[in-house]
């Protein structure tokens, strides 16, 4: 095919056999903002937003949503996460809360799927609690920012 490792000689979608890979520390980190009216965002420092603290539960539902990664990406492996770390912080400046989310295991497979995916549900997770208030937030810019492990190495995002 064509250098995909997600797909066969045939082209049939295949989980990838990473039985023979060596076991090694991986870490990723990604990160990503969502962007709202001035308003959403002094209900949220504020704790105002009615069904509660907006960025405890979005950094909850991050952490979460990295742990089900294999149940929401098809040919994602599931994996023993060591650590996840998700991080929201406020900008009023720019009204965005901007995610971070690291995620680290021992394994066969890189972290990186698991590190998007944190930072995607945290980000929805603003977006739903907001929504009432707000329904023109914009979650962008979500992208792998460093991915260290693995026969791959390092890998670090132009900024």
């Amino acid at each position: 095919m064509s250098g995909f490792t997600h797909f066969d000689q045939d082209g049939n979608a295949v989980m990838v056999d990473v039985s023979d890979k060596d076991t090694t520390e991986r870490t990723a980190t990604a990160a990503g903002s969502i962007y709202m009216q001035p308003e959403t965002m002094k209900l949220i420092m504020d704790g105002g937003v009615k069904k509660g603290d907006v960025l405890t539960v979005a950094q909850l539902a991050g952490i979460m949503g990295a742990k089900k990664t294999p149940d929401l990406i098809p040919l994602c492996h599931p994996l023993a996460l060591t650590s996840v770390k998700v991080d929201l912080v406020c900008d009023p400046k720019r009204n965005a809360v901007d995610i971070t989310a690291t995620c680290k295991l021992k394994g066969m497979t890189g972290v990186e799927m698991e590190a998007l995916t944190a930072v995607s549900i945290a980000g929805l997770t603003v977006y739903d609690m907001c929504k009432a208030v707000d329904k023109g937030m914009q979650i962008t810019d979500i992208r792998l920012k460093h991915k260290a492990g693995g026969k791959s190495g390092t890998f670090e995002a132009k900024e």
